[in-house]
C-alpha cells in the first residue's frame, strides 16, 4: 500500500485521499467495528477513536511520520491483517503458543516473529509506551535476550519435528519438574541422559544451562544480603556498608578457623566472600504489570466490573463490607477497575520436615483480589514476595526484611506506575493498595509488631 501521503502537507488531495484509505484499513480489519486507537499526536496510541473522531484529528494534527508499518492497526509484514474474533482477540488457534508467551514476556503486542519485524513494531510506538516496556524490564527493550527465544522459539527439536520446538519441549519439561517437586540435581540428570541419548535432538545437556535460557522470559528475584542477628539489610543507603553500627556484626561469614587478621585478610584474597544471611525478594511491581500486560490475564483483572452483584451473597472479597467502605473513603481509587487489592499472607515452617532440625524459611505471599474467585485463591496465581531465611523465629524483626515490598506498596499507593493494558490497547496508571493480611494469631503479632520475643 502506498503510504507517500504520510509526508505530504495535511491541506492537499493526496493527504485526504490517503488518510482515508487508512482508515478504510484500520477500521475493516481492527479489533472493534466502531472504534479504533488514534495516532495523532494529542491521543499517542492511547485513545480509541470513531471514524470521525480519527478524520478530525489527522486533520488538526499531522500523522506520525515513523508510522509507515501499521503493526498499531494489524498490519503484518506481509501485508495481510492479523484474524481476530467478534471479541477483539487474536484468532490463536493457528498462532505459536510460545511466540504468545514470548510476546507477552517482553510486551510486544501484534505479531512481530523476528527481529525485522519486533524493531519496527517497536520504533512506532510512542516515547510513553516505550518507556513503560523498558520500565518493564529494567533495561533496553531490545535485548539479545528476545532473539535468542525467538530463535529457539522457532527450532524443531529435531529435523522434521512438528509438535515441539527446542524452547516448547523445555518449557514443558519445567513444568512436569514443578508439578512433581522434581529437585535441581535430578533435573540434571534427565538432561544429561536425554542429552547424551538423543545426539540429534537439541536439548540442552545440564540443568544450568537450562535455567540461564528460561531466565530470559524475565521476572527474576533479587538477593539482599541481611544482617545473621535480623538488625538490618544492606539496602538501599545502606548497600555498601560491611557491618551492622549497633550488634557489629559481620555481613560476611567467617571462613576457616583463622585466628589471626593476617589469615584472614590472605583468606578473603583468596576466596569469594559469601553473606552471612540472604533475603530472596521478587519485585511486585514488574508481576502486576505481567498481569495487565498478557493476553491471557488482563481481562481477568477487571473482572469485577462484569460481575457486580448486589444480591447479599459473599461470593467474593468484592462483596465483604471491609471492601465497600474502602471504596467509599478512596473514591479516586475505586474509580479505575484496574486499581489492585491484595492480601499479604506470612507463616514459617520447617523445610526438611525434620521436628529436631531447629530451622525455618518464612514466606510472604500476596494475593491479588481483582481475579475472579475461581482464580484469586488457586496457588498459581499466588505472588511470592519474599522468602526469608533463618533459624530462629522472626519475631518483630520481619518488619526489617519488608522494607523493599513496603517501599513498592507506598510507590503503587501514592504515585503508581505506567503500565500497557493489553486487553484494551492502551497505557494507565496502576496503583495497589494492601486491603488484609492473612496470618495465624502469632503471625498477626508479629506483623503488627505487638509480640514479645524473649532475648
Amino acid at each position: 500500500m502506498d503510504k507517500s501521503w504520510i509526508k505530504l502537507p495535511r491541506n492537499t488531495l493526496a493527504y485526504l485521499v490517503g488518510l482515508n484509505s487508512f482508515l478504510d484499513f484500520a477500521f475493516q480489519h481492527g479489533a472493534s467495528a466502531s472504534t479504533i486507537i488514534c495516532t495523532c499526536s494529542k491521543c499517542r496510541f492511547r485513545k480509541w477513536r470513531t471514524r470521525q473522531e480519527m478524520y478530525d484529528h489527522l486533520v488538526c494534527k499531522p500523522f506520525p511520520q515513523g508510522y509507515t508499518f501499521w503493526c498499531r492497526h494489524r498490519e503484518t509484514m506481509l501485508g495481510e491483517p492479523v484474524l481476530v474474533n467478534g471479541d477483539g482477540i487474536t484468532n490463536i488457534e493457528n498462532e505459536n503458543p510460545m511466540q504468545i508467551m514470548i510476546n507477552d514476556a517482553f510486551g510486544i503486542f501484534g505479531t512481530c516473529t523476528n527481529k525485522e519485524s519486533f524493531t519496527s513494531s517497536f520504533e512506532h510506538r510512542d516515547e510513553v509506551e516505550r518507556d513503560v516496556l523498558e520500565s518493564q524490564h529494567g533495561r533496553n527493550i531490545m535485548p539479545k535476550d528476545l532473539f535468542d527465544l525467538l530463535k529457539d522459539g522457532d527450532q524443531p527439536l529435531y529435523d522434521g519435528c512438528t509438535k515441539y520446538s527446542k524452547l516448547s519441549f523445555l518449557v514443558k519439561l519445567y513444568h512436569i519438574k514443578v508439578l512433581c517437586q522434581i529437585s535441581n540435581k535430578a533435573m540434571d540428570m534427565i538432561l544429561k541422559l536425554l542429552h547424551d541419548s538423543f545426539k540429534h535432538a537439541n536439548i540442552l545437556s545440564s540443568n544450568y544451562d537450562a535455567k540461564n535460557l528460561l531466565n530470559k522470559l524475565g521476572l527474576h528475584y533479587t538477593k539482599i544480603h541481611a544482617c545473621p542477628n535480623d538488625c538490618m539489610l544492606y539496602w538501599g543507603e545502606d548497600e555498601d556498608k560491611e557491618e551492622y553500627k549497633t550488634c557489629k556484626s559481620s555481613r560476611w561469614k567467617k571462613k576457616g578457623h583463622e585466628t589471626t587478621s593476617e589469615h584472614n585478610l590472605i583468606n578473603e584474597k583468596q576466596h569469594k566472600k559469601l553473606p552471612a544471611k540472604v533475603l530472596r525478594y521478587f519485585p511486585l511491581i514488574p508481576r502486576l504489570k505481567r498481569m495487565f500486560m498478557s493476553s491471557k490475564t488482563s481481562k481477568s483483572m477487571v473482572w469485577r466490573t462484569e460481575n457486580n452483584t448486589n444480591d447479599g451473597l459473599m461470593r467474593h472479597p468484592k462483596d465483604s463490607q471491609a471492601w465497600k467502605t474502602f471504596d467509599l473513603k478512596y473514591l479516586d481509587f475505586a474509580l479505575d477497575p484496574r486499581n489492585v487489592r491484595l492480601a499479604l499472607a506470612s507463616d514459617g515452617f520447617n523445610p526438611f520436615g525434620s521436628v529436631s532440625n531447629s530451622y525455618s524459611i518464612w514466606p510472604l505471599v500476596l494475593i491479588p483480589y481483582n481475579t475472579p474467585p475461581w482464580m484469586c485463591m488457586k496457588q498459581r496465581n499466588f505472588i511470592l514476595s519474599s522468602i526469608i531465611p533463618g533459624k530462629r523465629m522472626l519475631g518483630n524483626d520481619i518488619d526489617v526484611y519488608m522494607q523493599p515490598l513496603i517501599a513498592e506498596l507506598k510507590k503503587l499507593w501514592e504515585k503508581g506506575v505506567e503500565t500497557y493494558d493489553a486487553s484494551k490497547n492502551e497505557v494507565f496508571m496502576m496503583r495497589a493498595c494492601l486491603l488484609w493480611t492473612i496470618s495465624d494469631f502469632p503471625g498477626l503479632g508479629m506483623l503488627s509488631g505487638w509480640i514479645l520475643i524473649p532475648a
